[in-house]
């Protein structure tokens, strides 16, 4: 993202970056989305009902439809009191080409 941003501003600071992204997260414009090794990945598709992949081992992530419900039910003991308003479920694995090296 750093170096994305580097190019169109060559003076911003990855300070600058991180904290742009976590206004976005938190405005709900983009989602946050853990991937391999404690990295994090920024999804700016946040408005359309989606899940996610991810390679566990290059971090790579695509968005995807998942087919059948399209959110785990909780049974009330699990729920704590929360009222859900929403879900995210990303799957993790390899990717064909890390699975290839």
């Amino acid at each position: 993202m750093h170096e994305r941003a580097r190019k169109a501003l060559p003076e911003i600071s990855l300070a600058t970056v991180y904290n742009t992204l976590n206004e976005l997260v938190a405005m709900g414009e983009v989602l946050e989305v853990p991937a391999a090794n404690g990295a994090k990945r920024y999804d700016p598709n946040g408005h359309r009902l989606h899940h996610h992949l991810v390679c566990t081992s290059c971090g790579e992530l695509w968005d995807i439809q998942a087919k059948g419900a399209s959110a785990p039910g909780l049974v009330d003991a699990d729920r704590r009191g929360f009222r859900i308003t929403g879900v995210e479920i990303v799957f993790r694995g390899l990717c064909s080409r890390c699975q290839g090296s």
